[in-house]
């Protein structure tokens, strides 16, 4: 019998937050993302740790991160 692998359509499949955070960061560097998401993690004294705590918090904000993340994806990052 062979068993069928099925593989993820979802665009977030596999990836943490602490990566797209390391990856966002990376390519756009703090200021730049402090000025797409304006939020006080991203602006004052920056940093991962920051805003991984920040944004386990906050889903609103956490949406707008992936949202990123995702429009990013599409022309940056090819998996």
């Amino acid at each position: 019998m062979t068993e069928k692998i099925t593989q993820s359509h979802d665009p977030m499949h596999g990836m943490t937050l602490e990566k797209i955070i390391h990856l966002l960061v990376e390519h756009y560097g703090w200021e730049d993302m402090g000025r797409r998401i304006n939020i006080r993690c991203f602006n004052s004294d920056p940093s991962v740790k920051s805003s991984l705590k920040f944004l386990r918090r906050t889903p609103w904000a956490r949406k707008k991160v992936e949202d990123l993340f995702l429009t990013t994806q599409g022309s940056v990052w090819r998996k």
